[in-house]
């Protein structure tokens, strides 16, 4: 108002009031006077009242009446140009609010009257409006009759009047009912009176009314009676009224003004006593018509409808549902059914149009709609409202994808569809759709079977904009376009379902939060308010489960209509915007249910998603098997059936993915649609965002998925992430270029789904658990029998979810592994295993790498549960499974080794259980995992798990896969032994902790410790396993590995042993040593003698381990030295253990067995080991033990490698010989002995098990064939070679029983003969007189014995005779070689090289050797008592007598030159002593076989070999010589102690050698005989000698002597008569050679006799003698013509002595005296 009542307005008011009375009497000067003269006393009037008045408005007010007079008067003139400026000046004062009532009643009957003359109808409704708009002066009748002037220019001709009429009659209106709100306004703070209690239609209520109420009441009331066709009571003069007009009036006031009706009693009881019914009798027509039925049907015409009525009845509706529903929940329910009613199909299309359009508003309001639901669907015996309208829609949008076929009464959707038979063309002609081949469409649009309806763009998303209810110009029903309706109705339903879950997921979420707030104070301290707040929190709980109890009834109302709506819709949709909102819209209500806790609708809507999301009709149980539990529901809605539709499969999608279906046969392809991705991503929306609240419906959701990736292509890849790959069977999956681009994102979005997983509850994350494993579960029966790739989306999302949930991962390890072990892993199908174990691994991996809280370290429990599933791993057989677990081994070993504490034993036990047949791949990860271990973390480890390390390694040294690993292991166990050794202490300490801790636990428990070897401390126990451990591998089948693991274990024991306890080593030897021996001997003896080709590959078998006999035997012979170097090394640790001796037996006869063996390598390396246990000294005593053996202990001898050519004549003994060793022992440092006694049990143990060998192995077999076994010459040697060191501890008591038992060993090995295949190695060539090394050794026995005999006591010396036997019986092998048992030996030339041969031996030069120690012994023992009495020297002569009388027909010259000079040295030093003891007759029987060796010797019968050189004869005979000098000197000169037979034996010897042969024949026999012209000459010297030696005792010697030569002399002349002669006959012939020599002999024997009887004393010759020698003189002369040259000068030497005889002749008186 300060506008108007400012001076300056005022001041400007003034002036205008007098401008326009100046102008009105201007104008009305000429026609109307009176008007004039008004006008012109109007301006006196007004200047008097602003001269008079401060408050000049006020007085103007008072004075208004007679102020507008003038203007009044000039309308009245109905002049136009005079009324409009009236009428300009009447608005000016009623701006200025200076009219009074009275005056504007005035006004407005002028007004009324211009109206009736139709004068200025425009410029009326603007004073009207004006006049009562400006204040509420006009009021009661006067408002009335304004009210009645607009409506009434409302109803005239003039178009623009009628609009501006209707324009003014609507702000009237509001006008009005703002003066009620503005007078609540004022007296809003008095207190009201109760209202009276209404009557029916009492009008008399009015009186409580306040008058601009009154007003408003009276207007509305006759607007009610107006639209229903009555007379008005207030609005008096109207003429006529317009349905529409009023129709849309009562909506403006109903929408704009609801307070006042819900404020006053009376304006409420107007609108259910008046508005409601009136709205319900004008609806009538629309509920009884039915389009499409025939007029006859009803017997009276049914009124139509008509569309601007219905359309604003159904705004009125509107309005009365939403601002006044509290007012009328009656009538609502009536409202609504009606609009439910007005959707079905036999309805007008644009009524149904304007029905949805409706339902669309309400759609809008969730509160609203929760009303509805809270008064109707949750009252008994009342209509479900909110049920029917959501119903209602489903069934609307059904109806209108089946096109009714004309002529039927009325259509009930039918679910196969087959009503849209009909409509099939339409697609065609529609026009917007193009050619179906494109498969595109170019407006969004449903399309169903068919029927083509495009989506409009209608409505804004949560805004229900009306077309078609504003059309209130229209008097026609539009035509509506295609899809309008179906438009609407879609966005109902996604309004409603956006409403309804923003709202109550609102509500959730304030309640959960209060519930937080109060759960929080509730468990405070107690207070003393604590009674209020517990009561708030019932009262706040109560009010919760009545909230919820609407939340799940209005869930449970709509979700079965939505469902069927939005399913539909969703097959239907082609355009990607309409299909996002109808899965957001599943989604949405998914995931309410869900939180609800609805699991039938929570399922429902998830199977949707999940059918959309797949080919139609594509087999997946989990989703059918939910729709036919819905589709068998059907929904009735006031008789008619809302069925589920099955989704039609003519889809007009682009197809973007073609695949394989996840199925058991896979038939063909199948495809995916842009919109099945779509949905893909929906759900994978749901699950991400809604995972909480899914439950079981998981396994709906991840088969869904599952079906989908396998039908992408999708693979997982590490971390269980899927990403795009190849399929691998079938056709390949075809991807269109924008699935591609959409595949990383989804298998992104399926990953963080998963990883999402993290923040679900644990029941949830069970949830989610479970559904994987079943699906995991379908998917390996379908991969069941067929090697197919399997989908492997279970296992890798359970992997994932694991991965994700580390921090909690104790909650699902159990059921996660559980399910991943039992039943994946042991799958069939490859594929599926090997991702079995993927998972596992990875999530192993990841729980140990993950830091956890507590760390695993203080854990071990969970250390101990995530290791666990890696050790189950181990029961599944398949390799592929293994592979992946060992490498999860390498994998944690490289990243968790120093930590895993009491995780070894599992680690370890994984490595451990690989066995040999699981290929060689799995067993070389495994050993690689061991080496890990083995080189970096032992030292990490409990001391208790190296056992376990030890079985670890010891099993891969037995697995016969690879045997590179085999013999790796073994180094690793001399690896581990070292580490035991160097940190032993620490070791010890922990374990003996250890054994405390679990002795107390066996005693508390009352049972035993058991554990292996248990007496023996727990680290010795440790040092046992790794013993016998390695004992095992010494057994192995292969022969490197028990080379190899023979050698580890004696270096182990070797250079480890001392650690042990002493009490120990009794373990050592009987459980690990002999215990092996035993092993090793029985496969030895087992071993197979066939011929290995190869070794496997191309590597070639060396010829001595070309049979598994030959391979074990090197094993026998590395352990057989083990264990006596052991033995030997150790000695001073062992003898002290109680059975010391039993082991030495035991080792004795190990050594034994090997040693008669029937193979050579054996044998021999048995010996070896022999010798060395012999070399053994007396142990010190403790006090003096050193830290190590001494040094003589620790020296290993020298042990010839294999049999080798270069070793083979080698000799065995050391240099270091115990003679020499205990020589070394010089005073002080002679070795204490402690115990001789069992020392010298030990020794003669030994000395049995050598003489057990040395019988066994030299008898010789009985039969033979060419395999029998036959000892080698190195075995021999080595077996003879020990007997010297053995001796020395035996000698004591060595007796001649055992020297009888050595002399048959000895004699035994010599005669074994060689094959011919070593022979080039062992013999040299048969010309070289050289001993082999075992002859040697026999003799360097034999040497040692009789060097012991010569120092020994007497008794001992009575072994001479037997060692002199030995010998000779060797001397006779040099004419007699040895037989070994029946064996046929060929002679060294004529044996060939590479056969089977046996060669005798050259035993030329052993014999020889030998004859030279008994010549060497006999020069020293020839006067021993034993010797003399045991006849020694008749044995040398017997036994000489053997090459002496073969002669040349020895097999060696040498041997009977030796022989001969053998016997002159013998008899030089024998024939004294026999002579010495001629008496005691101990030599009678020696000289007869002198005699006789003489004979056969000077006489031999063998001839010399033709090729002999004179000069060699010359010696040959220089030798004879000798023997008969030797008889000469020392037999004849003492011819008195000799026996009478052996002289008269040696004349007639003598006597034979002098006279040359007597036989006429002259044999080549004889021919060299005669040629020993020297021989003769001493033979005749001798002889002669002897014949006239003086000392002849008995006439009976000169008697043999005499008569010999008389027989020699007579001899001679018989030779040279007969010469002669022959000589005569022969004439010029020469004679034959032999008379030649045979004459020449005798010549050379007659001058030699001649000298002999010179020579000899002269008594000593008889007269007679001389006679018969003078008596052949003539017969010499007559030889003198003979022509020979020889002849003649040997006659020449016989002539020359016969001058001694030319004497003169002496007197006959001498001669007859002499």
């Amino acid at each position: 108002m300060s506008g108007t009542s400012s001076p300056e307005a005022v001041k400007k008011l003034l002036e205008n009031m007098q401008g326009d009375l100046r102008g009105l009497s201007l104008e009305c000067r000429k026609k109307f006077p009176p008007v004039k003269e008004a006008a012109e006393s109007g301006i006196i009037k007004v200047k008097t009242i602003a001269a008079r008045n401060t408050d000049i408005l006020a007085a103007l007010k008072e004075n208004s009446s007679e102020v507008v007079q003038p203007f009044l008067m000039g309308c009245g003139t109905k002049e136009p140009k005079i009324t409009q400026l009236c009428l300009a000046a009447i608005q000016r004062l009623m701006s200025h609010e200076v009219v009074s009532e009275a005056a504007a009643g005035n006004i407005i009957n002028m007004l009324w009257q211009l109206m009736e003359n139709s004068l200025e109808e425009l410029k009326l409704l603007q004073t009207v409006l004006v006049l009562l708009t400006t204040n509420t002066v006009v009021h009661d009748e006067a408002l009335s009759k304004a009210i009645v002037l607009c409506f009434r220019l409302h109803f005239t001709k003039d178009n623009i009047t009628n609009n501006t009429a209707a324009a003014t009659v609507r702000q009237v209106v509001t006008v009005v009912f703002e003066r009620v709100v503005a007078e609540d306004e004022r007296y809003k703070d008095t207190i009201e009176q109760p209202a009276a209690v209404q009557g029916n239609s009492n009008r008399r209520s009015v009186s409580t009314l306040k008058p601009c109420a009154k007003d408003a009441y009276m207007l509305f009331q006759d607007l009610c009676q107006l639209v229903n066709a009555d007379a008005p009571y207030w609005l008096v003069g109207m003429t006529e009224m317009t349905r529409t007009f009023g129709l849309e009036l009562l909506e403006s006031v109903l929408n704009d003004f609801p307070q006042v009706f819900l404020q006053h009693q009376e304006f409420s009881f107007l609108l259910k006593e008046r508005v409601c019914p009136l709205v319900i009798k004008l609806f009538s027509p629309n509920i009884k018509f039915r389009q499409g039925s025939s007029t006859s049907s009803s017997p009276a015409p049914v009124e139509k409808p008509y569309f601007p009525i219905c359309m604003r009845l159904l705004r009125v509706v509107s309005v009365l549902i939403k601002q006044f529903y509290s007012l009328l929940v009656t009538e609502c329910e009536i409202f609504l059914s009606l609009l439910v009613k007005f959707l079905d199909a036999d309805k007008p299309q644009w009524l149904r149009a304007v029905a949805v359009e409706s339902i669309h508003r309400l759609c809008v309001q969730p509160q609203l709609l929760r009303s509805f639901c809270q008064s109707y669907d949750m009252k008994q015996h009342s209509t479900k409202v909110f049920r029917d309208i959501v119903n209602a829609l489903g069934s609307f949008i059904q109806s209108l994808f089946l096109v009714p076929s004309t002529g039927n009464t009325s259509v009930t959707p039918n679910q196969t569809g087959s009503n849209a038979s009909g409509s099939t063309g339409s697609a065609q002609t529609n026009p917007g759709v193009l050619g179906m081949g494109g498969g595109a469409t170019v407006l969004p649009a449903f399309e169903y079977r068919g029927t083509w309806i495009p989506i409009l763009n209608v409505t804004v998303q949560g805004s229900a904009k009306a077309t078609y209810l504003e059309m209130l110009d229209k008097v026609e029903p539009p035509t509506i376009p295609e899809g309008y309706a179906m438009s609407v109705a879609f966005h109902c339903l996604l309004d409603l379902v956006r409403g309804i879950t923003t709202m109550i997921e609102g509500e959730l979420g304030e309640a959960e939060t209060v519930n937080q707030t109060t759960t929080e104070t509730t468990s405070l301290p107690a207070q003393a308010s604590e009674r209020q707040d517990l009561q708030s929190v019932s009262d706040q709980s109560d009010k919760e489960l009545v909230n919820r109890a609407v939340w799940e009834e209005m869930v449970n109302a709509c979700w079965c209509g939505l469902l069927a709506a939005l399913s539909l819709l969703l097959d239907a949709s082609t355009d990607e915007a309409a299909t996002e909102n109808i899965l957001k819209a599943e989604l949405t209500m998914a995931a309410l249910c869900g939180r609800l806790g609805l699991v039938t609708s929570r399922d429902a809507f998830i199977t949707a998603i999940c059918k959309g999301s797949l080919p139609p009709h594509y087999a997946l149980t989990v989703l059918n098997s939910t729709t036919a539990a819905l589709s068998s529901k059907s929904y009735s809605i006031q008789g008619q059936n809302v069925q589920m539709i099955s989704p039609s499969s003519e889809s007009h999608q682009q197809v973007v993915a073609v695949g394989q279906p996840l199925a058991l046969q896979p038939q063909g392809t199948v495809m995916l649609t842009s919109k099945n991705i779509q949905c893909m991503r929906t759900l994978l929306n749901l699950a991400h965002c809604h995972g909480a609240v899914l439950g079981t419906s998981w396994q709906l959701v991840l088969a869904t998925l599952q079906h989908l990736v396998w039908i992408l292509g999708l693979k997982p890849g590490v971390g269980g992430a899927l990403k795009p790959g190849r399929a691998v069977e079938g056709p390949s999956t075809v991807l269109t270029t924008a699935v591609m681009t959409d595949l990383p994102v989804i298998s992104n979005i399926l990953s963080r789904l998963f990883e999402s997983s993290q923040y679900l509850d644990d029941v949830s994350l069970h949830h989610l658990i479970n559904a994987l494993c079943s699906l995991s579960l379908e998917a390996m029966d379908m991969a069941y029998g067929n090697n197919k790739e399997p989908s492997l989306f279970a296992v890798a999302k359970l992997l994932e979810t694991g991965l994700v949930n580390m921090h909690r991962i104790e909650i699902l390890w159990r059921p996660l592994t559980g399910h991943l072990l039992e039943k994946v892993c042991q799958h069939p199908n490859s594929r599926m295993r090997e991702w079995g174990a993927e998972a596992l691994t990875s999530l192993i991996k990841a729980g140990l790498t993950f830091s956890h809280d507590p760390p695993l370290l203080q854990n071990q429990r969970l250390q101990l549960l995530l290791l666990n599933p890696l050790k189950e791993l181990s029961n599944i057989s398949h390799p592929d499974i293994r592979i992946k677990q060992l490498e999860c081994v390498l994998q944690i070993l490289q990243s968790q080794g120093d930590s895993l504490g009491p995780g070894w034993p599992l680690v370890l036990g994984v490595m451990g259980a690989i066995r040999s047949d699981q290929g060689e791949s799995l067993i070389r990860t495994a050993f690689q995992c061991l080496q890990l271990v083995v080189t970096d973390f032992l030292p990490t480890m409990p001391c208790t798990c190296l056992q376990i390390v030890v079985e670890v390694a010891g099993s891969f040294g037995l697995h016969n896969q690879e045997l590179n690993i085999s013999l790796t292991s073994i180094g690793l166990l001399w690896n581990i032994s070292d580490y035991f050794f160097q940190r032993g202490e620490i070791i010890e300490k922990e374990l003996n902790k250890e054994e405390a801790v679990l002795q107390k636990q066996a005693e508390e428990k009352g049972v035993l410790l058991n554990r292996p070897f248990h007496p023996a401390p727990p680290f010795d126990c440790l040092w046992l396993c790794l013993y016998a451990k390695l004992g095992e591998l010494c057994v192995d089948p292969r022969p490197a590995v028990r080379k190899s693991a023979g050698q580890t274990l004696f270096s182990t024991i070797g250079a480890h042993g001392t650690l042990l306890q002493h009490s120990t080593w009794h373990t050592v030897i009987w459980k690990v040593l002999f215990h092996l021996l035993d092993r090793v001997r029985e496969s030895s003896t087992t071993a197979d003698k066939e011929k290995i080709e190869s070794g496997g590959g191309n590597i070639l078998i060396h010829h001595s381990r070309d049979t598994a006999e030959k391979q074990w035997a090197e094993t026998w012979v590395l352990t057989l030295a083990g264990v006596a170097r052991i033995f030997n090394t150790r000695r001073y640790l062992l003898q002290p253990l109680g059975d010391f001796s039993q082991a030495w037996d035991v080792l004795l006869d190990h050594i034994q067995s090997a040693a008669l063996s029937k193979n050579n390598e054996v044998s021999l390396a048995a010996l070896k080991s022999f010798q060395e246990i012999l070399q053994i000294v007396s142990p010190v005593r403790d006090s003096e033990k050193p830290d190590t053996p001494p040094a003589i202990n620790v020296s290993v001898p020298v042990v010839v490698g294999t049999t080798t050519a270069t070793s083979l004549g080698r000799s065995f003994m050391r240099t270091d010989s115990i003679g020499e060793r205990m020589g070394r022992y010089n005073g002080s440092e002679l070795p204490v002995v402690t115990d001789e006694i069992e020392d010298l049990n030990l020794w003669w143990a030994a000395w049995n098990s050598w003489y057990r060998i040395g019988s066994e192995s030299t008898k010789p077999p009985i039969n033979f064939d060419k395999l029998t076994f036959i000892p080698s010459q190195p075995f021999l040697t080595a077996l003879i070679q020990i007997f010297p060191a053995l001796y020395q501890h035996i000698k004591t008591g060595f007796s001649m029983d055992d020297l009888q038992k050595l002399g048959v060993i000895l004699h035994g090995a010599v005669s074994v003969p060689i094959s011919s295949d070593a022979s080039p190695f062992i013999l040299p060539s048969y010309t070289e007189a050289v001993l082999t090394s075992l002859q040697e050794a026999v003799l360097t026995a034999l040497d040692v014995l009789q060097k012991a005999i010569c120092v020994g006591s007497e008794n001992m010396q009575i072994m001479y005779p037997a060692i002199f036997d030995q010998l000779l019986a060797f001397v006779e092998f040099s004419c007699k070689p040895p037989q070994y048992g029946q064996l046929e030996t060929k002679h060294i030339a004529n044996a060939k090289y590479n056969q089977a041969e046996w060669v005798a031996l050259n035993y030329v030069p052993f014999a020889e050797r030998s004859l030279e120690v008994v010549v060497d012994l006999y020069q020293k023992t020839a006067c021993h008592k034993a010797v003399v009495n045991e006849k020694v020297l008749q044995n040398i002569i017997k036994t000489l007598r053997i090459p002496l009388s073969l002669k040349y027909s020895c097999p060696s010259e040498s041997t009977w030159k030796l022989a001969v000079s053998s016997l002159l040295k013998v008899l030089s030093i024998g024939l004294p002593v026999a002579r010495q003891h001629a008496s005691s007759g101990k030599f009678d029987s020696m000289w007869p076989e002198l005699a006789n060796t003489f004979e056969d010797f000077l006489f031999t019968k063998s001839t010399p070999p033709d090729n002999l050189s004179i000069q060699e004869f010359q010696k040959n005979e220089s030798i004879d010589v000798e023997v008969v000098q030797l008889i000469s000197t020392e037999i004849l000169p003492y011819a008195n102690f000799i026996p009478k037979e052996f002289v008269g034996q040696i004349m007639t010897m003598l006597n034979k050698g002098s006279i040359h042969s007597q036989s006429s024949s002259f044999t080549e026999a004889e021919i060299d005989i005669r040629m020993r012209e020297e021989f003769s000459k001493v033979c005749f010297e001798t002889l002669l000698q002897f014949s006239f030696s003086n000392k002849v005792t008995t006439p009976q010697e000169g008697y043999i002597s005499r008569m010999a030569l008389s027989v020699l002399l007579k001899r001679s002349q018989d030779v040279l008569h007969r010469y002669i002669e022959d000589e005569r006959l022969s004439g010029k012939c020469p004679l034959p050679r032999q008379q030649v020599t045979e004459i020449i002999f005798v010549l050379k024997a007659v001058s030699t006799l001649i000298d002999s009887l010179k020579k000899t004393q002269p008594e000593n010759v008889d007269a007679n003698t001389w006679a018969q020698v003078i008596a052949l003189y003539p017969t010499l002369v007559e030889c003198i013509t003979c022509s020979s040259s020889e002849v003649c000068s040997a006659l020449k030497e016989a002539l020359v002595p016969f001058k001694d005889f030319m004497h003169p002749p002496a007197s006959k008186v001498q001669n007859g005296e002499s």
